[in-house]
């Protein structure tokens, strides 16, 4: 192994915690705060372990669906939003909502609405069974045919080649995203790109960080959940862009220490619904095997942020007894 003096870590920034995952926890801790428990929650707020266990402790509730939600009570929507049908189901069941969608993820809602009143075909691009993609899909699901990857491009079926768009989850790998619309171009000449960048701003920057940093690093730990699209693509651009190895982790105690063997640089990140206590429990960890050189890899600065949802602003409980 190295010795202690040439082992460091090169710590990505940004990482961790986004503007709409930021926004998502904070509307589900001022639910409970002004309401009292329980707050139902539909899905994880955001695809992480650690801030899901830490809401439980404060009184969340989390289910799979809206009709799990007992009649008359609060729940809140996750930041990777939700079909129409969803909120059909809530007001049916005479629920008070707080939609914690990410604005970045209502964009692309808005986008596909549009689009389908225009009488587009839509190819979204993004992973089969995502929450994300499952919402987006709801809103134009006669319309919106999803492409999952390059490879799945040969098996679009379209109507209209002449109205054709295309549109993305937000947490995708950007270089990744592009081979596969590379691939819709050529074989549809006429596919028209969305207004914007549909790729959220944290995502890409987390991406950049992780590329400025890979070729250096024995090894790249990203700190994220294994259902966090975004931090599954941090471990993949990490090792296209040159980490000899990479691991993804929830917690420090996850890390194998067999991994750090033969080690002298240490790329460490995480996604973006990562709190930065985790970060530091993994920079402890390396701390007290030697690596106490830590140096910031600094490739954007950000500044955004998101008002909390407007429902938080009402009285949610009087309303939900109204229904009742």
């Amino acid at each position: 192994m190295s010795t202690s003096a040439q082992r460091r870590v090169l710590l990505a920034a940004p990482r961790g915690y986004c503007a709409g995952v930021d926004r998502a926890v904070i509307a589900v801790e001022k639910a409970l705060e002004q309401y009292g428990a329980p707050i139902y929650v539909r899905k994880q707020i955001v695809h992480n372990k650690y801030v899901v266990q830490t809401l439980e402790k404060q009184g969340a509730i989390f289910v799979d669906e809206t009709e799990e939600v007992p009649e008359g009570s609060i729940v809140v929507f996750s930041a990777h939003g939700v079909a129409p049908s969803v909120h059909d189901e809530a007001e049916a069941g005479k629920l008070a909502t707080i939609d914690a969608t990410c604005p970045l993820v209502t964009k692309v809602h808005k986008e596909a609405r549009r689009f389908a009143d225009e009488d587009y075909d839509i190819l979204l691009i993004g992973h089969e069974g995502h929450e994300e993609v499952v919402g987006t899909m709801g809103e134009a699901p006669d319309r919106i045919h999803l492409v999952d990857g390059a490879e799945d491009v040969a098996n679009v079926k379209i109507r209209d080649e002449s109205k054709l768009v295309w549109l993305s989850q937000t947490t995708l790998s950007v270089d990744e995203t592009m081979e596969t619309v590379g691939a819709l171009k050529e074989r549809f000449p006429l596919l028209v790109s969305p207004p914007s960048d549909d790729i959220c701003y944290a995502t890409q920057n987390r991406q950049v960080a992780v590329k400025q940093l890979a070729p250096e690093a024995d090894l790249l730990i990203v700190v994220g959940s294994k259902n966090s699209s975004n931090s599954v693509r941090l471990v993949e651009v990490g090792l296209e862009y040159g980490a000899k190895a990479a691991h993804l982790v929830d917690f420090a105690d996850e890390i194998d220490l067999a991994w750090l063997e033969g080690v002298q640089t240490v790329g460490l990140t995480s996604g973006a619904s990562v709190p930065e206590i985790l970060v530091e429990g993994v920079l402890q960890l390396l701390a007290a095997h030697g690596f106490e050189d830590v140096q910031i890899v600094k490739t954007a600065e950000e500044h955004l942020t998101f008002s909390l949802p407007k429902e938080l602003r009402r009285d949610l409980r009087a309303e939900a007894a109204g229904k009742v």
